[in-house]
C-alpha cells in the first residue's frame, strides 16, 4: 500500500472529554509488584495520574479489581477516595473484565463511545479489555504509562497487539493534552498545571520556571 494511500485512509480520531470515559483496572496493590517494565515510584505517581484524569475532567469513571481479597490485593485507597460515587465492579473470577456483566453495563450505561483505559497487567487486564471493547465497536485509548507489566519486552508485545487491534496506545501527557486541546478551555492552564505538577514534575518544574519568570520580569521573548 503506497505512503499515498494509507494517507488517505487515515482518519485522525481524536479524545473528546464530552464524549470520553475512563477505566481504572486492577490496579491493585498486590498486582502493582509485577509491574516491572517502570520503576515503582513511576508506577505509583502513573496509576494515580490516570484515576485523577477522570476527576479533573469530570469523565465518567468505572472502577474493577480481580479477586482483591487474595494475593492481588485491594485498589489503593487514593483512587477510591477519588471516584467515591463511580461503579466498583469487584470481579471475583473473570480475568477479562469485559466478561463480567455488571462491567459491561456499566460501560455501557455511559453512553460514551471513547474509552481511556489502563491497568496491570498490560497483556492480560490491559490487552484484553482493550480487544474487546474494540471488537464491540468502541475506540480505545491506551494509557501506556500507567499501565505495567513484567518486563519492557512483554509491554510492548501487548501494546502491538491492541495497535494492530486499533487500539491508540499513548503516553498519560498526550491523553491529557489531547481532552484538554486548548489551554485557554476549562479544563485548562488553571486545572492543568497543577496536575502536571504534581503527576509529571518535568512538565510542572517548566510551568514552574514560567511563572517564576513572569514573577520576576524576566521573562525573554528570545
Amino acid at each position: 500500500m503506497s505512503q499515498l494511500t494509507t494517507s488517505m485512509m487515515f482518519k485522525y480520531e481524536r479524545l473528546d472529554k464530552e464524549n470520553a470515559m475512563l477505566l481504572v483496572v486492577d490496579h491493585q496493590e498486590g498486582l502493582y509488584q509485577m509491574a516491572r517494565d517502570q520503576g515503582p515510584i513511576a508506577v505509583k505517581s502513573n496509576i494515580l495520574a490516570h484515576a485523577a484524569l477522570g476527576k479533573v475532567f469530570n469523565l465518567p469513571t468505572i472502577l474493577t479489581t480481580s479477586a482483591e481479597t487474595g494475593p492481588n490485593g485491594p485498589l489503593p485507597q487514593e483512587i477510591i477516595d477519588m471516584h467515591p460515587k463511580a461503579p466498583f465492579i469487584k470481579r471475583n473470577g473473570e480475568v477479562n473484565a469485559w466478561d463480567n456483566a455488571e462491567f459491561r453495563a456499566a460501560v455501557k450505561k455511559t453512553g460514551k463511545k471513547q474509552v481511556i483505559i489502563a491497568g496491570i497487567t498490560t497483556d492480560v487486564c490491559t490487552a484484553f479489555l482493550a480487544l474487546s471493547l474494540r471488537a464491540e465497536g468502541y475506540a480505545v485509548f491506551a494509557n501506556s504509562d500507567a499501565s505495567g507489566t513484567f518486563d519492557v519486552k512483554t509491554a510492548e508485545d501487548a501494546n502491538d497487539r491492541m495497535r494492530a487491534a486499533g487500539v491508540q496506545v499513548l503516553s498519560l501527557f498526550a491523553i491529557a493534552c489531547e481532552l484538554m486541546r486548548d489551554w485557554r478551555n476549562t479544563p485548562g492552564a488553571k486545572e492543568m498545571l497543577p496536575y502536571f505538577d504534581r503527576y509529571l514534575p518535568e512538565y510542572g518544574m517548566l510551568a514552574r520556571a514560567h511563572d517564576a519568570a513572569v514573577r520576576t520580569g524576566t521573562l525573554s521573548g528570545l
